[in-house]
């Protein structure tokens, strides 16, 4: 019996490439990503991790190179390319599958948790009120903070402002959950109470992808960890080899200071 071929990768970029003026910020990013993965994206400050997460989410338009999630794929062959109405069109398909959680939370203060993450379902979304309801109180169950879900933001302490965003982010059903230094605004004793809800979507199949300084998560949450530098990717490894046995001097030297 032949074996089952394997799944095609739910994410993939290719040779993404991205300046800002003359600056060049990605030399060339590529990377595949299965479904159901939680990856994680390590590297200095600078070094463009934040920059392709938003490339992958066509938050930033890259010069150059694709982009294919679920089916769905932008692309750019070079930089001389114009980003054309079909482009255009694209992204906005591509992003219907992807939810983004930001380093700075990005509530909406004059709205109840409810209504924040109601919000999108209804408007983007276009369900009736009552069911977009109905789906927000079950998502803020799930990151514990039914309790809260009259409250306003202001009065919500960081890490309970963090699950909400996640929990805002998940109302329009995404197959890929990307998240941008999700804890570095918070902290260190309301960190893990955001890690632990991370954690939970892991066990529940949710493809996530985590740009983070916080070590101790990447190494024991993620399946596989991304280093880069300079713009481009240096290694890529299971969480256990990489912090053990890193193959490039580069990624022990990063690593070493977190030892």
């Amino acid at each position: 019996m032949k074996p089952a071929p394997a799944a095609a990768p739910l994410v993939v970029a290719t040779d993404i490439h991205k300046s800002y003026g003359t600056l060049e910020i990605l030399h060339g990013i590529s990377m595949a990503i299965k479904s159901g993965d939680l990856v994680s994206i390590i590297g200095a400050s600078g070094c463009g991790k934040s920059t392709f997460l938003r490339c992958l989410n066509l938050l930033e338009s890259f010069d150059s190179g694709s982009v294919a999630i679920a089916g769905i794929t932008v692309a750019r062959p070079d930089p001389a390319a114009p980003w054309t109405p079909k482009i255009a069109a694209a992204a906005r398909e591509l992003r219907k599958h992807v939810g983004m959680v930001f380093q700075s939370l990005n509530l909406f203060p004059h709205y109840t948790v409810l209504e924040n993450v109601m919000l999108a379902p209804v408007v983007v979304g276009r369900i009736d009120r009552t069911t977009a309801r109905e789906q927000a109180v079950t998502l803020l169950d799930k990151v514990g903070l039914k309790p809260f879900l009259d409250r306003y933001p202001g009065s919500l302490s960081g890490g309970q402002m963090q699950r909400a965003a996640i929990a805002r982010a998940l109302a329009m059903s995404p197959q890929v959950m990307l998240y941008d230094e999700p804890t570095s605004a918070l902290d260190p004793a309301l960190v893990d109470e955001v890690l632990h809800v991370m954690r939970d979507l892991d066990k529940e199949g949710m493809t996530q992808i985590v740009v983070t300084h916080e070590m101790r998560f990447a190494r024991d949450a993620s399946d596989y960890i991304v280093y880069m530098e300079a713009g481009q990717i240096v290694e890529i490894a299971d969480r256990d080899e990489i912090f053990t046995k890193p193959k490039d001097p580069r990624t022990a030297a990063f690593l070493k200071r977190y030892r």
